[in-house]
């Protein structure tokens, strides 16, 4: 794999470390100070001697922070591993400061089976990098006909259900989809799209309404993708003014690019294909509003490589990669703009979707799995695709200079990855 940094560094499962002097942000007990972060036997631990500890870093000037949890990504395997697979998704996450990722059912074979959500899981524990949960599909084969087996898909590993890439159009079918969820404790996550409509915005908010307003009669958790629109963050707001158990989430495309933005001699157009479709500048800034207000409260990446040679298609597919831009596109955008404390958005990428999931992550408490990313809030580097970990480099984000990096990626007590600089002291 392409990349820039030394990885798997062990920490030592076992060994105890501290971490010295980090701006400690956790979200989860509403912790901004200056302190050190003491890890033992793979869990957050409380404070040690440092002749107990096998290693010290020197964390002056960085933020740590839970591992950033992605409740959104592709990562095509089974059956579209030329676009990516599972090792290098995950491989990409820990460079982006993601020690856990979800990863959407729309695969070949679909992820509708516990064979496949079995295999998946395999898969990641192979390859020894960041945690990768699958996500069931709410259909068989994503046909919109009949619902997976859901209790199967949950006992086999599924954290979640969703149709993400197409909608459930059949209401009733997705009302008992969010019965049978409901009744597993688990959210379904919700691609919004009237494929009548196709990529306009009425289509997003009309699909969003819909799949508001079930979830408000069946009491069942409901989780908006990738929100884009001002109408679409609008209904969100509605419904949970109204108690309905409804989240959003905010992709960093639609929070740092809008329609006007797309450069009119692009050298790469298919790179700002994407669905939903990059929006108007109201709608962006609108996005970057509901995420100040809380209404949004994920931020997530939908991470959906392609191959060049697809991307310069005639008809590109929708999607770009996000696992390894995120941060520096959200701190450059929400954190440098005042739209979000550091403290907020750390919220957004860890303790929220922990708290959605109903998954033990996106904390420092004591005790607590020790999965932790150590964060340069200064850094600046020039986005270089060429760089990446993941196997796409479908980025619009290509030449841009974003502000602040992953420069460690800790999961359970271990170091997965650092990058190599000034900044990290043993």
């Amino acid at each position: 794999m392409s990349g820039q940094t030394d990885a798997g560094a062990p920490m030592g499962t076992g060994g105890s470390v501290i971490i010295r002097g980090a701006r400690v942000l956790d979200p989860a007990n509403n912790i901004d100070e200056i302190k050190d972060l003491y890890v033992k036997d793979g869990k957050i631990s409380a404070p040690f001697p440092d002749s107990e500890a096998r290693r010290i870093i020197g964390a002056s000037g960085l933020w740590a922070a839970p591992g950033f949890i992605d409740m959104h990504a592709h990562l095509r395997e089974p059956g579209f591993e030329h676009k990516e697979d599972i090792a290098h998704g995950a491989r990409a996450a820990l460079a982006g400061g993601f020690t856990t990722i979800c990863c959407m059912p729309n695969t070949k074979p679909v992820a509708d089976s516990p064979e496949v959500i079995r295999y998946i899981r395999r898969k990641a524990e192979e390859a020894g990098f960041a945690d990768v949960l699958p996500i069931g599909s709410i259909t068989v084969g994503q046909a919109g006909r009949e619902l997976s087996p859901f209790e199967e898909l949950a006992a086999a590993g599924a954290c979640a259900f969703s149709e993400d890439g197409k909608t459930v159009a059949d209401s009733m079918l997705m009302k008992k989809a969010y019965l049978r969820a409901k009744a597993l404790g688990k959210p379904v996550l919700s691609h919004c799209e009237d494929a009548c409509l196709g990529l306009l915005p009425e289509s997003e908010e009309i699909m969003t309404a819909r799949d508001l307003i079930l979830a408000g009669h069946t009491g069942a958790a409901a989780h908006i993708c990738h929100v884009s629109t001002k109408t679409a963050a609008g209904l969100l707001a509605h419904a949970q003014k109204c108690g309905v158990r409804a989240t959003g989430e905010a992709c960093p495309h639609h929070f740092a690019l809008c329609e006007e933005m797309i450069p009119a001699n692009a050298a790469k157009p298919g790179n700002y294909i994407m669905s939903p479709p990059l929006r108007t500048r109201g709608d962006m800034e609108a996005v970057r509003e509901a995420l100040a207000n809380g209404v949004i409260g994920v931020i997530a990446t939908d991470h959906a490589p392609h191959t060049d040679a697809e991307k310069a298609g005639e008809h590109p597919p929708n999607g770009i990669v996000g696992l390894e831009t995120a941060l520096g596109l959200c701190l450059t955008n929400l954190v440098e703009t005042g739209y979000l404390s550091p403290l907020e958005l750390i919220r957004k990428l860890t303790a929220n979707p922990a708290k959605i999931l109903g998954i033990d992550r996106g904390t420092l408490t004591t005790g607590a799995r020790a999965d932790i990313v150590l964060i340069d809030p200064g850094a600046e580097y020039m986005v270089e695709p060429e760089k990446f970990f993941s196997k796409g480099r479908n980025t619009p984000f290509e030449g841009w200079v974003l502000r602040g990096r992953a420069v460690m990626t800790v999961v359970n007590g271990r170091i997965a990855h650092s990058y190599q600089r000034g900044g990290i002291a043993d």
